[in-house]
């Protein structure tokens, strides 16, 4: 019965994370028509988004309706959403490509030390100064968005400073999951050992 459970996929907390991950061409669609307004409208869209990844994860735990389709799509959908709209502020000369190049391959480098580890039978669990990269991305981004500020507040100038935070964070916790992976492994040799 738990299993089955496990394998559902209408549950609420995953239909969140596919309308979060619906919105990333839609974000991406509105700032390619380069205007003030529609701007906001992205800016907007992308917090809404951005707030669904704290309730598909709030429901999934408090109704414990966790799913494998949720552990594997909310991470990602989290990947697709901070991407697309990374690249596309490339795009519109807002980001340098650098600051872009470095996140995505972060990126792209934990997922990948995760899926080994993963492979090697050693969980590496989120890590707190993760999550909080998450969130400092979350929150710069639809600032950078909105580039002519808003009743005076210049908000793209306090989204790129989050976004070299974030940077930083980001670097501090790929440390973070490395140390975590090579712990892991040397425990799971060393009990290997024991047990034969």
């Amino acid at each position: 019965m738990e299993n089955d459970k496990d394998l559902t996929f209408t549950t609420t907390p995953n239909i969140l994370t596919l309308i979060r991950m619906g919105f990333a061409p839609i974000v991406v669609g509105l700032l390619f028509i380069k205007d003030p307004t529609w701007d906001l409208v992205a800016a907007l869209l992308f917090g809404l988004a951005s707030i669904t990844d704290y309730f598909d994860g709030y429901i999934a735990r408090s109704q414990k309706v966790v799913t494998i389709y949720g552990k594997l799509m909310d991470p990602l959908a989290d990947k697709f959403l901070i991407v697309c709209a990374l690249i596309m502020l490339q795009e519109l000369g807002r980001i340098h490509p650098l600051v872009v190049m470095i996140l995505i391959c972060r990126e792209l480098a934990i997922t990948g030390l995760r899926a080994l580890a993963s492979a090697e039978g050693v969980i590496i669990a989120a890590s707190q100064p993760a999550k909080w990269k998450t969130i400092t991305q979350m929150v710069a981004i639809p600032f950078m968005m909105v580039r002519q500020g808003l009743f005076g507040i210049p908000l793209y100038a306090i989204g790129l400073c989050l976004l070299y935070v974030s940077l930083g964070i980001s670097l501090w916790s790929a440390l973070d999951y490395i140390l975590d992976f090579f712990r892991g492994l040397k425990e799971k040799r060393k009990s290997k050992k024991g047990s034969s």
